[in-house]
């Protein structure tokens, strides 16, 4: 048994949905070799079967979903014993994904997203824009399931580029991220090859820098617009980074 709803390609920016459907597969029922121009997920909601993108090959089974990029070479087939049943959705992108979909995706946690997605069939003209909502759903779920061990590196890199301006301290980065400062700033170094208060000493300087050098800003403006309020304590940091007093480069 297949059924297909009729999704109307409305050429959405980023997510774009263009066929949806699902099926319960005979024995051995089979698809592809093929290429396709749009991306396609299937869910299995029962069963099992055989799926091969490119040289890779998996077996895989329910509450498993497997992923077709566009212009990639797949086949797929269903068990000659427990065939499968399965959900799709197709849809295009013009940005990048989220994150990055590996062939196989372990859909535990979003099996009721694709079940939810049947929904659409009960609308007349709002079925893409339903589609392009479960879709959205459904990369929130992995994309948490994805980073569920945090990457504190790549948080408190981004708190010091966003913040500095404000005055940011490292004892307040390594809070913000519920860490110990000495671990923080041990694992921070290890990863970036400076520790947390060289490398927000160094950020500040360069921005510093780029507003006397390129905006004609004056010292004292370029100071407070990177986080200190202190003039003297900046000019210091300044010319222990660079050799030459704030003023001074000014001149240059």
């Amino acid at each position: 048994m297949i059924h297909s709803e009729n999704i109307i390609n409305k050429n959405y920016h980023d997510i774009n949905p263009v066929e949806f459907g699902y099926q319960t597969c005979e024995k051995s029922h089979s698809f592809g070799p093929h290429i396709r121009t749009h991306w396609l997920l299937h869910y299995v909601v029962s069963g099992k079967g055989y799926f091969k993108i490119e040289n890779r090959e998996y077996s895989v089974k329910k509450g498993e979903v497997f992923v077709i990029p566009p212009f990639v070479e797949s086949y797929y087939e269903a068990d000659n014993v427990t065939p499968w049943e399965y959900i799709w959705i197709g849809f295009t992108a013009t940005d990048k994904l989220p994150f990055k979909l590996e062939d196989i995706i372990s859909g535990k946690n979003v099996g009721y997203i694709f079940e939810n997605m049947k929904l659409c069939g009960n609308l007349v003209g709002g079925k893409s824009e339903f589609l392009c909502s479960k879709l959205w759903e459904l990369f929130s779920v992995l994309k948490d399931e994805h980073n569920k061990k945090p990457d504190y590196i790549k948080s408190a890199l981004n708190i010091i580029h966003t913040q500095y301006v404000s005055g940011v301290t490292v004892n307040e980065i390594a809070s913000m991220l519920n860490l110990d400062r000495t671990y923080f700033s041990n694992i921070f170094k290890q990863k970036i090859g400076s520790s947390p208060k060289e490398y927000l000493m160094n950020y500040r300087m360069e921005q510093a820098l780029n507003l006397i050098k390129n905006y004609g800003y004056s010292v004292s403006v370029a100071a407070l617009s990177v986080g200190y309020n202190d003039v003297y304590n900046f000019s210091k940091m300044f010319k222990k980074r660079y050799g030459v007093s704030p003023t001074k480069y000014k001149k240059l």
